[in-house]
């Protein structure tokens, strides 16, 4: 792994889990040190940051984590609203292509989730992760695929901020259920509406628990 990468993975997990949290002076200098890789590295995964909007220069030499705030939030929800409603329904366009299978798997996954304990919620995320990475495949578009990787990149600071709430995940779970349902039955009405609640209960809850 190249240094700049290795520099921009461990500065992107640091940002995302909150150890590096909003406000935090980045000196080009002390980060170099401590991440063990020279300037010129440093200065490239700190540029990917800044691009990704994790990051703002605020001189030559020194960079702050962002912050964020509701007003974020409801712009990220906008633009992942009209991201997501349109992936689930080109993914159940493209479903009678081999897919239906695979989100016909995914959905019995969500059937039988639970949610206890820290490896529950870390079995939910996986396979959160995994069915994003479905949808991803069955629309087979590098562009929407691309800006849902960077809109994804600020849920998971969102979703740290935001306080697990039982009731709301096991909400989520089902909603996730549906859209895998809809996706392999190839109902593109469906796939799209059922992406526009779960996003909606979504956000009201985020909202609701940084507030």
């Amino acid at each position: 792994m190249r240094a700049s990468d290795r520099a921009y993975d461990t500065l992107l997990d640091e940002i995302q889990s909150g150890l590096l949290s909003p406000g935090t002076v980045l000196g080009e200098v002390e980060q170099a040190a401590r991440l063990g890789v020279s300037r010129t590295p440093l200065r490239e995964a700190l540029g990917r940051l800044a691009a990704d909007g994790l990051v703002a220069q605020q001189s030559a030499r020194v960079t702050v984590v962002t912050d964020i705030d509701a007003g974020d939030i409801r712009e990220l929800f906008q633009v992942r609203r009209a991201l997501e409603e349109s992936a689930a329904r080109i993914a159940a366009e493209h479903a009678g292509r081999g897919g239906a299978e695979t989100f016909a798997a995914l959905a019995a996954e969500f059937d039988v989730a639970t949610l206890e304990g820290a490896a529950g919620l870390d079995a939910y995320y996986e396979l959160i992760a995994r069915f994003d990475a479905a949808v991803d495949d069955a629309v087979a578009n590098e562009y929407l695929s691309a800006a849902l990787r960077t809109v994804r990149t600020h849920l998971v600071r969102v979703r740290r901020l935001a306080r697990d709430n039982p009731d709301r995940l096991a909400a989520s779970v089902a909603e996730h259920r549906l859209i895998a349902c809809a996706i392999a039955a190839g109902d593109t009405d469906l796939a799209a509406h059922a992406t526009h609640v779960h996003l909606h209960n979504a956000l009201v809850s985020i909202l609701a628990s940084v507030s």
